[in-house]
């Protein structure tokens, strides 16, 4: 298979496994700091065994970056946690749609943070972006299922929306696969406290699809993203990211018997046309 093709598989594959990872938050019936908990714990030892069998080194220099990875780490697990809330209390097409809106606060959240000017198209995309959580959500009624899926999802966005953003800088700096196993590590240690309250899985197929969420889809997925990045970049993995939502509302379709309602489709494509727009801008001023 020739390189490029690869790699395009590869991305393909890691997305589809990332869409893919939303599905548990309905066969786990768990509080989702422990579904969390259970992911990162599980990636953590995936990620140390690829990064022992490609000698990529675990040590991180002290001070700034450390403290920045500790940070991220923090964020890492408000995000997955509101997600999989997002997941629970609404739909998978619901959460995903309403999470895919990241890109959007990253138009805003990366000129507020670089000192650069807003420009018109971060806030035309905005509004668009709202129009489209506004068609999905039915009634604005904060005891509405849809109404909270929506609000969670939107903060599982804003949150990966600032992951993202810092990343970058230590993404330059370090490799991917150290700054997302010391990332887990930090998340697992924040949630541990509050999932031990809230009460390990007992079950032992609640264990099994914890450890295939944390090491195919987060791990595995991590990787492949990682190797395909080398043969399409970043500006093209970022919009084949964009799939993500539409592989997850297929595989709920397959697996959960879940179906979008008009409503939910005509507003996230276009939340997902938004995500695009601002993709494909963010693209072209780097």
């Amino acid at each position: 298979m020739p390189p490029r093709r690869r790699s395009l598989a590869e991305i393909h594959l890691a997305v589809l496994l990332f869409g893919f990872a939303g599905l548990f938050g309905k066969w786990l019936v768990l509080p989702p700091v422990v579904i969390v908990l259970g992911r990162v714990l599980f990636a953590c030892l995936a990620l140390a065994a690829v990064m022992a069998v490609m000698r990529v080194s675990f040590r991180t220099a002290p001070g700034r970056d450390l403290v920045l990875l500790a940070v991220c780490g923090l964020v890492l697990a408000a995000h997955w946690t509101m997600f999989f809330k997002s997941v629970q209390v609404s739909s998978v097409a619901v959460g995903l749609l309403a999470y895919s809106s990241f890109p959007v606060f990253t138009a805003f959240l990366e000129p507020l943070l670089a000192r650069e000017r807003w420009e018109p198209e971060s806030l035309l995309l905005a509004l668009i972006c709202l129009a489209g959580i506004a068609l999905i959500v039915p009634r604005f009624d904060v005891s509405d299922a849809v109404v909270q899926g929506v609000l969670w999802g939107l903060g599982a966005g804003l949150s990966f929306s600032v992951l993202s953003v810092l990343d970058r800088g230590l993404a330059s700096r370090h490799a991917s696969l150290r700054v997302a196993f010391v990332q887990d590590l930090v998340a697992g240690l924040v949630l541990a406290p509050a999932a031990l309250r809230a009460g390990l899985p007992r079950s032992g197929r609640d264990w099994a699809l914890i450890a295939v969420l944390g090491i195919v889809c987060t791990a595995a997925a991590h990787t492949l993203f990682i190797g395909g990045l080398k043969g399409v970049g970043a500006r093209t993995a970022s919009v084949l990211s964009s799939l993500e939502p539409v592989y997850g509302i297929l595989l709920a379709l397959a697996f959960l018997g879940e179906r979008p309602s008009p409503r939910t489709i005509m507003g996230g494509a276009i939340v997902l046309a938004a995500a695009l727009a601002a993709t494909a801008r963010a693209g072209r001023r780097a």
